[in-house]
C-alpha cells in the first residue's frame, strides 16, 4: 500500500514556523495538488516527504511504515526536481539509467529494458543518445519524469515540474502528465501555484496558506463549496460580497453594500451580522431576466478582452466585481449598466 499518512508535522527554519500541525493522508494511487501561494509551505511540506528535511514535531508514514526519519533512499518516493537536475556529461538514457545504478536495482541488461521502457512511456524512445544541451526544454522534463519512474517507486513527488515550460507546451504537457499517472496509478503529490493546473490534474487539492492546510477537497468541492474567503478568492478568483444578515419574522433578510436587500430564506442555519458571500465571476450577468435573479446597479471601470470572453471590471459602490461574460453578451463601457447574478449563484461562506 502507498498510502501515506501526515500527523501534527511542524516545520521551523530559526523561528519561523513554516508548517502548523499538518494532518493529511493521501489515499493509494491518488494524485494530490498542494496548491497556494509562494511562501504557504507546500514546497517544504514536498520535501518533508521526501525526506530532504526533518521535521521538528509530527509523524510521516507510509503505508504500514513510518518513515518520519528514515534518509531519503529508504522511503522508496521519487522527487522531481522543478529545475530537472539532469547530469549534462550523461545521455538521455544514462541519465534515467542512473537511479537503478546508485540503487543496484536489477542487472545491467534488464536495466536497459527498464530505461528503454520509462522513455517509451514518455514518449523519447529515438533520443536516448542524445545529451541534456541538445534537448529542449519539454524534452528534457520529459527525460527527469523518466527517471522518477524508472525504479517504480511507491510515491512520485512532483515539485512544480511544468513552472519553466511555456504556455502552450505547459498545457501539452499537463495532458501527458495526467495520462501517464492514469497509466501508472502511482500515488503522486504535485505540488503547483497555478490553481487551474491543480484543478486540471488532481484528484483531490490540497490548498495551503501561512502553513497550515486552508481546505481539502476534489476540484469541483473546493470551487463550488468553498469553506473560507481565502479559499474562495484563490480558487477562481471569485468576488466576495459582506452582507448584513438580520431576521425578519421567520426569515432572514440580507442587506447589500448598496443598501438594497435580498431574502435569504431557504439557506440553512445563518447568523445574523456581517457575512460573507461569494459570487463566481461567470456567474455576473449583464442585464438580467427572471424571477430568481439579484438586479444591482453599477458602472463598468474598465474591460478587458480576451477573445470569446471580456473580463468587465464594474463599480459597485465602494466595490470592484469582476465579471466574465461572453463578448457578444457584453456591454460597452457607457454609463449605469444593470448587472446581477441568479439567487443560487450567490453562495454563503463559513469563515
Amino acid at each position: 500500500m502507498a498510502a501515506i499518512t501526515i500527523s501534527n508535522l511542524s516545520k521551523c527554519f530559526g523561528k519561523e514556523k513554516v508548517l502548523s500541525d499538518i494532518d493529511l493522508d493521501v489515499r493509494d494511487g491518488e494524485f494530490i495538488a498542494l496548491l497556494g501561494p509562494s511562501g504557504c509551505g507546500k514546497s517544504t511540506l514536498l520535501r518533508l516527504i521526501a525526506g530532504l528535511e526533518t521535521p521538528n514535531s509530527g509523524l510521516i508514514r507510509l503505508g504500514n511504515r513510518e518513515i518520519t526519519h528514515l534518509p531519503p533512499e529508504k522511503r522508496d518516493v521519487a522527487l522531481m526536481f522543478q529545475s530537472y537536475a539532469l547530469m549534462p556529461h550523461m545521455t538521455v538514457f544514462e541519465n534515467v539509467r542512473f537511479p537503478l545504478r546508485m540503487k543496484n536495482i536489477l542487472s545491467r541488461a534488464d536495466q536497459g529494458s527498464r530505461v528503454k521502457g520509462a522513455l517509451e512511456q514518455v514518449q523519447l524512445s529515438n533520443l536516448g543518445g542524445r545529451y541534456p544541451s541538445e534537448l529542449s526544454g519539454g524534452q528534457q522534463q520529459r527525460v527527469a519524469l523518466a527517471r522518477a519512474i524508472v525504479a517504480e517507486p511507491q510515491v512520485l513527488l512532483l515539485d512544480e515540474p511544468l513552472s519553466n515550460l511555456d504556455a502552450r507546451l505547459r498545457e501539452t504537457m499537463q495532458i501527458e502528465l495526467k495520462q501517464l499517472y492514469q497509466s501508472l496509478r502511482m500515488t503522486t503529490i504535485f505540488v503547483t501555484h497555478d490553481q487551474a493546473e491543480a484543478l486540471a490534474l488532481a484528484d483531490r487539492v490540497v490548498l495551503m496558506h501561512a502553513g497550515i492546510i486552508e481546505q481539502v477537497g476534489t476540484p469541483k468541492d473546493l470551487y463550488n463549496r468553498p469553506k473560507t474567503v481565502f479559499a474562495a478568492d484563490f480558487i477562481g478568483g471569485a468576488n466576495i460580497l459582506w452582507i448584513e444578515v438580520g431576521c425578519m419574522g421567520n426569515h432572514f433578510i440580507g442587506t447589500l453594500p448598496d443598501g438594497s436587500t435580498i431574502s435569504l430564506s431557504g439557506r440553512g442555519d445563518l447568523a445574523e451580522g456581517f457575512r460573507p458571500f461569494m459570487i463566481r465571476q461567470e456567474a455576473i450577468r449583464f442585464a438580467p431576466e427572471g424571477e430568481d435573479v439579484i438586479r444591482l446597479e453599477g458602472v463598468i471601470e474598465s474591460q478587458h478582452f480576451s477573445g470569446s470572453v471580456i473580463k468587465s471590471i464594474i463599480r459597485f459602490g465602494d466595490l470592484q466585481i469582476s465579471a466574465i461574460t461572453p463578448a457578444k453578451n457584453t456591454p460597452e463601457r457607457s454609463g449605469s449598466i444593470i448587472f446581477g447574478m441568479h439567487y443560487n449563484d450567490l453562495i454563503g461562506i463559513d469563515t
